[in-house]
């Protein structure tokens, strides 16, 4: 009650005056100018307090177009606002057809908006007035009202924030944003249109780097962290209670009580999730604005904004998974937020994003699994999550085209995921992209992602089904393609029907061997043709006919030319060493004296070494060529060199070749087998002389006892050795020549071998304090 020295009010007058009319100067509206006088009326009538105010009122005309009526629209205007006289009419009408015949403004005379980094911007609250930037301290002394006046004031603020022209003149207002910052730190549980109206003004600031500083003065970023943690929470308690009562509703369906309540619930809830986006959604683009400094988005990290922003990936409204995702797409290019969104199962939510009708949103969920997909981890959560076949999909959709072949591209890397993509329709759109590429250069992502797909066997034969072989060997022979014909190498590789298929271009590619082809061209070639291991393939006849021996024995030369080049030239000379014609052909050429100077240039190229080997190898078995081998040539010397190479293919390949030497010739076969006995015992000798070295070793039993050896070295105890009849020296060696020409015999009364028992085998009987074996049996 008001206290007055004329008595108490008793009633409030209101009374509007000086109403007046005008256009929206950008928008199809008419502007209503009127004045309301308030009177506070004492106990007999008389005024005792009065107060005016301007106001104004916008009628916006939103089918007012050039066919409409504008007799019968401005009938219908008087009639539906009160404020406007029926005798202003005519006036109306004048209006109405000055709006119509208007032109349109041009797009630089247009009211400049901020929009949330092209995201769908929070409007405020509808308000029937428009702002103005000379009452500002009218809208501030709204937020010191209740909570409607609260947002009548924030929404009056945001008007004038949208428009940037006005920025520069709030950000003087000090009192506006302290008053804002603390309205929001106290109401936001309270009001979520408060609180999104709020953001949304600090939003407009955010989108400037030049206002970053004021912005985070006020504490935004923390405000809006703790705003989305309490949101998420209370979504959390909505899906709970909701699924309380709909599990209730299930139970005992025949009660309609609960089902309305139920239902009741389910549209409540509906409503609060709308709102509750719209504000997940304005806080989040603004803490993305602020991440452009990286020293706050590691404040972020810190607070856990990763597995708040995946937790969001649930939600279905796409202009906030739009702004999710492309916050997370942000934080994916370093290392811990990466982590982080494979600790919160990101990928498995995403995958549900694709496809998707929301083309933005489509395509910023790809470029963030682009980016997880470097990492090998994600990538097979990626294959789990049934990503191939959704994104192989996408491969017809031109704009996700690129997108889309980069990320299975990055998953065909993996060997075990290779398989997956013979399932899908992947491949045969692959296959058709690069026929519709014709004669133009094809894109990287496409041919490198056929290349790798190519290295799997079940997808090498839906490659090549029907003309797919054919069409791929006329593009790269008549364009000379490299990355084309790696294709094909690698579908060479494939044992199977895959193989056959090319017989029929071996004579292409054998063409292709000349000096005048490009040297990465001719590389593929021949490795495509040293992959042809074709019993029904004559290589003398491919051999005589392109003149390759020639070529071949040339480029063996060290330094003749590039060492890829080289070595795909030793692999092709290990292929058709398989045919012993083809084998003779080449030991008659002199080529095993060029492989053997290239052994010596690149003895320290394990893979030059192996695959020399190998054609040594294929030569020993043909019998055509493995006199010439063994007697013309010093290769088994350097086998038995490379007998103990540290490199495990290399000793085996070399193992198997002696082995059939030994076999074929009885003088090499003894020199193999000391050489043999030899190492073996240089080893062991070699672990004794260590031992020494380190110090005495401990005694067998205990620290006092004698070993059974006494104090002597065993290999001062030639008593201990087989002296049956002068066979054992003076000194004690033994001859390898003991076990050749003893091991059928029996040594008598003295000796401890039978004919079972190995001269060798009998050495293992002995053993120092550690259990070591004195002797190793011989191969």
């Amino acid at each position: 009650m008001f206290n007055m020295e004329n008595g108490d009010p008793r009633f409030l007058k209101r009374r509007v005056k000086g109403c007046s009319l005008d256009v929206h100067p950008i928008e199809k509206a008419l502007v209503v100018q009127y004045e309301v006088e308030a009177t506070i009326l004492g106990e007999m009538g008389e005024p005792m307090m009065g107060e005016r105010k301007e106001c104004q009122k916008i009628i916006r005309l939103k089918s007012l177009n050039a066919n409409t009526d504008t007799s019968s629209l401005a009938r219908k205007v008087v009639e539906e606002c009160r404020l406007i006289h029926p005798s202003k009419l005519h006036e109306v009408e004048q209006l109405l057809f000055y709006l119509q015949n208007r032109k349109q403004p041009n797009d630089n005379q247009e009211k400049k908006c901020i929009s949330p980094r092209d995201f769908a911007s929070y409007t405020g609250v509808e308000l029937d007035e428009e702002a103005s930037i000379s009452n500002i301290d009218e809208y501030v002394e709204l937020l010191y009202e209740d909570i409607q006046e609260k947002i009548r004031g924030a929404t009056l603020i945001l008007q004038l924030a949208r428009n940037q022209d006005n920025l520069k003149e709030l950000v003087r207002n000090e009192a506006a944003f302290c008053a804002l910052a603390r309205v929001l730190r106290e109401e936001y549980r309270q009001s979520v249109d408060l609180a999104t109206t709020i953001i949304s003004v600090f939003f407009c600031f955010s989108s400037f780097l030049q206002f970053h500083g004021m912005v985070t003065q006020h504490k935004m970023g923390a405000l809006c962290m703790s705003i989305i943690e309490h949101e998420l929470k209370r979504f959390d308690l909505w899906q709970e209670e909701l699924q309380k009562k709909k599990k209730a509703y299930e139970e005992f369906s025949e009660n309609l009580n609960l089902k309305k309540e139920h239902e009741k619930s389910f549209r409540k809830y509906q409503s609060l999730l709308s709102k509750q986006e719209q504000l997940l959604g304005v806080a989040m683009s603004l803490l993305l604005n602020l991440a452009e400094d990286t020293r706050t988005e590691l404040k972020m990290r810190n607070k856990n904004i990763v597995h708040m922003l995946v937790k969001i990936l649930d939600r279905e409204d796409e202009e906030l998974l739009l702004v999710a995702v492309s916050f997370l797409k942000k934080l994916s290019i370093f290392l811990e937020n990466k982590n982080d969104m494979a600790e919160a199962g990101a990928v498995e939510k995403l995958a549900r994003l694709v496809p998707c009708e929301h083309q933005e949103l489509l395509s910023t969920t790809l470029r963030l699994l682009l980016n997880l997909s470097f990492d090998s981890s994600l990538r097979s959560q990626m294959v789990h999550a049934g990503l191939v076949p959704r994104l192989s999909s996408l491969l017809a959709d031109e704009g996700q085209r690129q997108l889309s072949m980069c990320i299975l591209y990055h998953i065909s890397m993996e060997d075990r995921s290779k398989p997956m993509f013979a399932d899908t329709d992947c491949i045969p759109q692959l296959m058709e992209m690069l026929y519709d590429c014709g004669e133009e250069k094809m894109a990287a992502e496409l041919i490198s992602l056929c290349i790798n797909l190519a290295a799997n066997q079940n997808n090498a034969e839906v490659i090549c089904q029907g003309n797919g072989l054919r069409m791929l060997m006329k593009r790269a022979l008549k364009l000379k393609d490299v990355l084309v014909m790696k294709m094909i190498r690698n579908l060479s590789q494939h044992n199977g029907p895959t193989k056959s298929l090319f017989l029929d271009h071996v004579g292409d590619l054998a063409a292709q061997i000349s000096e005048e082809e490009a040297e990465e061209f001719v590389i593929e070639c021949l490795g495509t043709l040293a992959n042809l291991t074709i019993p029904d393939l004559d290589w003398a006849l491919v051999l005589k006919e392109y003149s390759l021996v020639p070529y071949l024995k040339d480029k063996l030369k060290p330094a003749s030319t590039e060492d890829d080049l080289i070595l795909e030239v030793v692999i092709m000379l290990g292929t058709v060493s398989m045919d012993d014609s083809c084998a003779a052909m080449l030991a008659k050429s002199g080529i095993i004296p060029a492989l053997i100077d290239l052994l010596n240039a690149q003895q320290e190229d394990d893979e030059f070494v192996c695959q020399i080997v190998y054609v040594f190898y294929q030569m020993v078995l043909n019998e055509a060529t493995r006199d010439v081998i063994i007697k013309d040539t010093q290769v088994p010397a350097y086998l038995i060199d490379l007998m103990h190479d540290n490199n495990v293919a290399i000793r085996k390949v070399c193992d198997s070749t002696l082995d059939i030497i030994s076999e074929c010739d009885e003088e090499w076969g003894k020199k193999i087998q000391t050489e043999k006995f030899r190492w073996y015992n240089c080893q062991w000798l070699e672990m004794v002389e260590n031992r020494q070295l380190d110090g005495a070793e401990p005694f067998l039993y205990d620290e006092d006892a004698e070993s059974f050896l006494g104090n002597g070295d065993i290999l001062e105890r030639p008593d201990l050795f087989y002296t049956a009849d002068g066979i054992t020296s003076a000194d004690g060696a033994v001859s390898p020549d003991f076990y050749a020409n003893y091991q059928d015999e029996d040594l008598g009364q003295t000796g401890y071998m039978s004919r079972s028992t190995s001269y060798a085998t009998a050495f293992e009987a002995f053993g120092d304090g550690n259990g070591a074996t004195i002797g190793t049996k011989a191969s």
